[in-house]
């Protein structure tokens, strides 16, 4: 079965469905407005009377498209759309609260990353693989007190998002299911699905609105008397069927807009599906989920009031509904299992308690593409080259035993105090500590001065393994510790910001590597203010030049290396530029234009990583300290960026 077919041919009927979404919005609107534009012409003059105008003088009709008429049609095409953006606006900012918003209105509890129930340290294991494997932060994870076996990714955008998790999956299903049901949830992360389903909802809202407005204007006149020889009564008929027309367009566009949008839903299932066998190339945890869904007696179903409300976002269908599968925001399971699983015969598998179940699986050292700890800490850029071409954003199976790999070797210790706050932001202070004595010894008096004293404990604690780690677990360390830095409070976050702007300022000057750690921990701990404004490429090329020029020095020996990795860079992008010497950008001019090349759009922010991984690998090797540069910028993007691995 080819994977890879089955994710092409859901994105395509995906972008199918929205363009009929699109092209319905703008039947709607056209329709509405005519609608109303004709009523208020034969209200005008009284509809017999235009009839009568038109019948005995048909020159008379072109007097609908006078000037003043096509001025009424605009404003009414213009009021019209207004109300479906100013609903969609309404319905999309509260959707976009983050996903700690909506885990927590199903009732979710936060796991604390330091937890000794096996269960518990289970999931958490699994989401912290797939994050080092993805290249996105880790997401918090919630669990959900109910026996139905269900998850879902909630949040806009991979900074902001959260997994829940039912107690009834974790309990019953073994490891490798787990793995399926978390990567089909990092799917719909990392391809978007999140942002398309509250755009499509917003809209949804937007042309119920219409109709809500209608229904207002109905019951507001519906006690009032309606004579035909009064002009007054002849305007409270004419806003009763205004309203009444109103009620049908705004509730029947609504009602197919909900068709295509559980269609364009149903796609994305099947695609994240896909994208789970992909990720773990292990179609039956994903398919053995499901065919326990399908047993289990409390199926998917989620007991809670609010869950019809975020059904899009679940595993599993929440609820059949009784319009046949027109309205379900999922496939079928039969139909979802045999996708991933086409001999599958027809049975599902009763679930029962997992008892004994390893957090975490045996590694396997030797899998191709690893760098030995004992070997220098580059990559390979053959390897690089291939993933940048391949797509940015996926992971592979070789992503995921790296990040077990990565996870197994760690050193216990430094792992364990990741999951919790106070020692989470003592491991990011001991990755800043200077080698040189003298500056770290100016370093731990401010600290000492600056930082809560049990986080200074712990940093003296750690200290010495902080100094010895290989430049291989610098970045895996700050991810882990991503988590448990995002519950500290406004003022602990100011404290927490204070001392790392104190230690990166100790030898007064920053480098790459402190930026890269203090872009990273602060931008996904506090977000950055999201803007609608909007570049394309072609207004961006003096930033993009700078940066492809920064990543060319940072890597090559010397100027003539760095100047033919700059131009074939550059070259990727079909943007011919001149090589500069002096143009590697300064610390705030290259945050200055990381905040300009935030603001280009989605589609286009991959082919600048890959132009940044093709002049990096352009010497045949991409070094560790190239690989945490681009993670950094990869964050500023907000693109996911895979490991580079060997």
């Amino acid at each position: 079965m080819n994977f890879f077919e089955h994710q092409e041919r859901a994105k395509r009927k995906t972008l199918q469905l929205v363009f009929l979404f699109a092209l319905g919005v703008g039947s709607l609107i056209i329709s509405l407005t005519l609608v109303i534009g004709l009523l208020m012409y034969f209200a005008e003059g009284g509809t017999g009377e235009v009839l009568s105008q038109a019948t005995n003088n048909p020159s008379a009709l072109p007097s609908l498209l006078s000037p003043e008429n096509l001025q009424l049609l605009i404003t009414l095409t213009v009021a019209v759309i207004g109300v479906i953006l100013l609903g969609s606006l309404f319905r999309r900012a509260q959707l976009t609260k983050g996903g700690q918003a909506i885990a927590e209105a199903m009732g979710g509890r936060l796991l604390n990353t330091a937890t000794l129930n096996t269960e518990e340290e289970r999931i958490l294991n699994i989401v912290e693989e797939m994050a080092l494997a993805s290249g996105i932060p880790v997401p918090p994870v919630y669990l959900i007190e109910d026996d139905a076996i269900n998850a879902f990714a909630a949040g806009y955008r991979p900074q902001d998002a959260v997994i829940g998790i039912t107690r009834g999956s974790i309990q019953l299903l073994t490891r490798d299911e787990l793995q399926g049901v978390v990567a089909h949830e990092f799917s719909h992360i990392l391809h978007g699905d999140m942002r398309l389903n509250i755009r499509l909802i917003s809209m949804l809202y937007g042309i119920l609105l219409i109709g809500m407005i209608g229904r207002f204007i109905v019951r507001s006149l519906r006690y009032r008397p309606i004579a035909r020889t009064s002009n007054k009564n002849n305007s409270v008929a004419f806003l009763m069927v205004l309203g009444l027309g109103l009620m049908i367009v705004g509730f029947a566009g609504s009602f197919f807009g909900n068709l295509i949008k559980a269609a364009v839903s149903r796609q994305r299932e099947f695609l994240a599906d896909a994208s789970a066998v992909q990720y773990t190339r292990n179609p039956l945890g994903i398919s053995g989920a499901l065919k326990k869904i399908g047993g289990h007696v409390s199926g998917s179903s989620f007991n809670n009031p609010r869950a019809e409300e975020f059904s899009h976002m679940f595993f599993s269908q929440h609820l059949s509904n009784g319009f046949s599968d027109w309205f379900s925001t999922h496939p079928p399971l039969e139909d979802r299992i045999k996708r991933v699983e086409p001999r599958w015969k027809g049975s599902f598998t009763t679930p029962t308690h997992i008892i004994t179940d390893d957090t975490r699986p045996a590694s396997t050292f030797t899998t191709t593409g690893f760098v030995s700890t004992a070997k220098p800490q580059n990559f390979s850029a053959q390897i690089a080259l291939n993933q940048a071409m391949a797509g940015m954003a996926d992971p592979t199976p070789e992503h995921l035993a790296y990040a077990r790999r990565i996870l197994d070797t760690f050193d216990s210790d430094l792992l364990s105090a990741a999951h919790e706050p106070f020692s989470a932001r003592a491991l990011i202070y001991g990755l800043l500590m200077s080698q040189d004595k003298r500056i770290q010894e100016q370093q731990l008096d401010q600290l000492r001065k600056e930082a809560h004293p049990d986080t200074f404990k712990a940093l003296e604690a750690y200290l010495p393994k902080l100094l010895s780690l290989t430049a291989e677990f610098r970045l895996p360390l700050v991810e882990i510790s991503l988590p448990a830095l995002k519950q500290l409070s406004d003022e602990q976050y100011e404290t927490f910001k204070t001392c790392l702007e104190l230690l990166i300022a100790a030898d007064n000057r920053t480098s790459l590597f402190e930026w890269s750690i203090k872009t990273i921990v602060t931008r996904h701990i506090r977000g950055v203010p999201r803007s609608a404004k909007r570049y394309l490429p072609t207004e961006t090329r003096a930033e993009i030049s700078r940066l492809v020029c920064l990543i060319a020095n940072v890597g090559h020996k010397n100027d003539e290396d760095a100047e033919a990795a700059f131009h074939q860079a550059m070259q990727s992008l079909n943007f011919p530029m001149r090589y500069q010497p002096d143009a590697r950008p300064k610390i705030k001019q290259l945050e200055s234009d990381l905040e300009k090349l935030s603001h280009l759009r989605p589609l286009d922010k991959p082919a600048i990583l890959r132009a940044l991984v093709i002049c990096a690998s352009h010497d045949d090797v991409i070094t560790t300290a190239e690989a945490e540069l681009l993670r950094a910028i990869a964050e500023c993007l907000d693109c996911p960026l895979p490991p580079l691995l060997i």
